[in-house]
């Protein structure tokens, strides 16, 4: 029989976090993909007009990177090893769909007055932390 060990009281407050911020993520990406009043709200033409002609696979992506990070927030609160992989999948989507963002599209220009590279590089640098976090959590037997 294996035994796991117990987590600190960081785990839980990271874990907390990342459930926060990926239900913000799965929460952004309800709202676009349903085209609500709050998606647009405060957005000016230019701005509604480009995420309106965002590409399917690119939709795609953002499900798959919200959804696979909120399981992975789930499951790292419940110290599961799948926790990474599902940190990894969300990573990687995430960061498909911020490089497209940046350097594929017109985004920096369209969103120039609301700092357009902050939050892709957010997105990705806590892409990063959570995937070392959680492989640090399954070396130390924390995740089983």
């Amino acid at each position: 029989m294996s035994e796991t060990n117990k987590p600190g009281f960081t785990f839980w407050i990271i874990g907390v976090i990342a459930i926060l911020w990926n239900g913000m993520g799965v929460n952004a990406y309800l709202q676009s993909a349903f085209n609500t009043e709050a998606a647009t709200a405060g957005l000016n033409p230019d701005q509604i007009a480009l995420l309106d002609n965002m590409p399917a696979w690119y939709t795609a992506l953002f499900a798959i990177a919200v959804f696979s990070g909120i399981i992975g927030s789930i499951t790292l609160l419940m110290r599961k090893k799948l926790t990474v992989t599902l940190f990894i999948v969300s990573f990687i989507a995430a960061t498909i769909n911020q490089v497209y963002w940046l350097f594929g599209t017109n985004a920096a220009d369209v969103f120039s007055d609301q700092l357009p590279y902050l939050m892709p590089v957010l997105i990705i640098a806590i892409g990063i932390f959570l995937i070392w976090y959680a492989k640090d959590q399954r070396t130390k037997e924390v995740l089983s």
